[in-house]
């Protein structure tokens, strides 16, 4: 360190080898911390000198043990209640949550990464958004704080987050054979952006299981919203007529193809066969009731509150996580009525 150079928490976590978020930890007295590690990290800050500037720190809101939730959606109900099971399981454990919507964005996301360091975030949940990535994942990287990145793997090029998901793959599998059981064989998979990691793992089981059946495949790409499904009937009516079923890339898009099939004057479960993903509350109001994947959203947030509070308590990121878990809820929807 260069001579008349103040130190900083940066300094003397890399001098402790530690994150920063640990010596943010320590200087809050923190429980979390092991007492080994908060020896060394006091040590450190002996060696090098280091005075706490507390006006600095009570303005990023240290003291309050602040951690960022950074979601690519909340105008997606699944992402909404997401966000809440994380920020009540962390609430439990003593740390405020600071939320954000980067609205599919990747330049919000960049920036609100940076803003959240800024204010000294003991750790980062993220459900990214699709886009370059990289930048606010190299700048997550340099502060050395605990991060966990959820449901969406970007795959960047930097240092790769622990990643957390559903074992959505045998979700679509699940699908399938509820279909298959009930002699219904000619099945389509709608919605999705195609290229994208998520849709291709949640059409992987789909088409598994369709090549295993030596059945056809029809597949309808398209954003992950209910106008688009709404669209899809249309396309599938005029041009894919033999298709009696669709399995969906998430509720929303089987919400919109369920308005389209009742606009066409067609009854779901009766005349065509559908099935969700994810389960979100208006999956089971809608009439009929709409079948599908689902995911256990409030379990799993609280199951990525718990790890990344692993993460910041052990100060060293855990091996990545194994998948969810996922089930198949059978509505009217998807059986013949």
């Amino acid at each position: 360190m260069a001579t008349g150079k103040r130190p900083t928490i940066v300094d003397v976590a890399a001098h402790a080898k530690v994150s920063k978020s640990t010596v943010s930890l320590v200087l809050q007295n923190s429980p979390l911390v092991r007492k080994e590690t908060r020896k060394a990290v006091n040590a450190s800050m002996v060696a090098l000198g280091y005075v706490r500037n507390r006006a600095a720190a009570t303005l990023r809101g240290s003291g309050t043990g602040l951690v960022g939730l950074i979601i690519n959606d909340l105008r997606n109900p699944f992402f909404t209640e997401f966000a809440a099971s994380v920020q009540m399981a962390l609430a439990e454990r003593g740390f405020a949550t600071v939320i954000a919507n980067c609205d599919e964005d990747p330049e919000t996301q960049t920036r609100t990464i940076g803003t959240m360091l800024e204010h000294d975030v003991a750790g980062l949940v993220i459900s990214p958004c699709y886009g370059d990535a990289d930048k606010g994942f190299k700048a997550i990287e340099r502060a050395g704080i605990p991060a966990l990145q959820v449901l969406r793997d970007t795959q960047s090029n930097t240092a790769p987050l622990p990643f957390f998901s559903h074992d959505y793959a045998s979700g679509s599998r699940m699908a399938v054979r509820h279909l298959l059981d009930q002699g219904i064989d000619r099945i389509a998979f709608v919605g999705g952006v195609q290229g994208r990691n998520i849709t291709a793992e949640r059409m992987s089981g789909y088409l598994a299981e369709m090549q295993a059946a030596t059945l056809p495949t029809t597949i309808l790409h398209g954003p992950s919203t209910r106008a688009f499904g709404r669209l899809a009937v249309e396309k599938l009516l005029a041009e894919h007529p033999e298709v009696e079923a669709a399995i969906c890339f998430n509720d929303l898009v089987a919400l919109g193809v369920h308005a389209g099939l009742s606009q066409a004057g067609k009854m779901p479960g009766r005349d065509f066969f559908l099935i969700g993903f994810d389960d979100i509350e208006e999956a089971r109001l809608v009439y009929p009731p709409l079948s599908t994947i689902r995911c256990d959203v409030g379990r799993f947030g609280a199951m990525a509150a718990g790890i990344l509070y692993e993460m910041i308590r052990n100060d060293a990121a855990s091996e990545t996580p194994d998948r969810l878990a996922v089930e198949l809820i059978v509505r009217a929807s998807s059986t013949r009525i």
